[in-house]
């Protein structure tokens, strides 16, 4: 009894665990593309997807699509866009995350899918967004 208190009590800690800033920024602009995307039809399955092969911000579907999201913001793009941020090596992880999330739920067989870019940039109060459809050329 005492140990599934403490393991209660060490998890309530974690969850109120403070975020650092540049992780507060980032769920600032995942909650941004998925009201976004929400006003262009798609309807959300899961934020922050989170398994050993990696994280994936949003998976939202729409009609008979499975669309796996990810977010990038940047204030300036003085060292290039969001886009540009997201390596060969991310894009394998997405992939794989991906695959894991469908092996997991049998139901996505039914849903062709494919891999978005949100890719956000500016001043947070006044952002440009761009959606970049299929981003990696993979379905």
């Amino acid at each position: 009894m005492f140990e599934e208190i403490k393991s209660a009590i060490k998890s309530t800690h974690n969850k109120l665990k403070k975020q650092s800033p540049k992780q507060a920024i980032g769920d600032q602009a995942e909650n941004l593309a998925k009201q976004f995307l929400k006003s262009k039809g798609l309807v959300l399955v899961k934020a922050q997807f989170r398994c050993k092969m990696g994280e994936i911000d949003l998976i939202m579907k729409h009609q008979n699509e499975l669309i796996f999201i990810e977010v990038r913001y940047r204030e300036n793009a003085h060292y290039g866009s969001p886009f540009e941020t997201i390596t060969y090596a991310k894009r394998q992880r997405l992939i794989r995350t991906a695959s894991y999330f469908q092996l997991c739920n049998p139901w996505t067989e039914h849903f062709s899918s494919r891999f978005d870019v949100i890719s956000i940039s500016g001043e947070q109060l006044n952002p440009k967004i761009t959606w970049i459809p299929n981003a990696f050329g993979v379905e």
